[in-house]
């Protein structure tokens, strides 16, 4: 079985959670793995994806620790587009009158 594996690396702009994890995790970059298997029998090169994991930094008493956090793809998109989300919101309510429009 021929496998590959890809890195990415996410960014974070707000602390999120993943489902399954008991903790938020701070805003900032992930890297991302995913490993993938050559699908045998075909006239050209396909993978399926086997499984995703996401580069956790310790924290705490953890400090120094690195841990692969397995994720599904669709878990990781959907916190990335609460993130987003989120952002959007953050930058639409930071928006503040000018003193001009303040005194009208």
């Amino acid at each position: 079985m021929n496998m590959r594996s890809t890195k990415s690396t996410v960014t974070f702009s707000n602390p999120f959670t993943l489902p399954g994890h008991p903790r938020d995790l701070p805003a900032g970059d992930y890297e991302v793995l995913v490993e993938e298997e050559l699908l045998q029998g075909l006239s050209f090169e396909a993978y399926r994806r086997t499984a995703t994991y996401l580069t956790v930094c310790g924290r705490g008493s953890h400090a120094g620790r690195i841990e692969l956090r397995a994720i599904s793809d669709s878990d990781l998109q959907e916190a990335l587009r609460r993130d987003a989300t989120t952002s959007a919101t953050n930058n639409q309510s930071e928006a503040a009158l000018s003193p001009q429009e303040d005194l009208k």
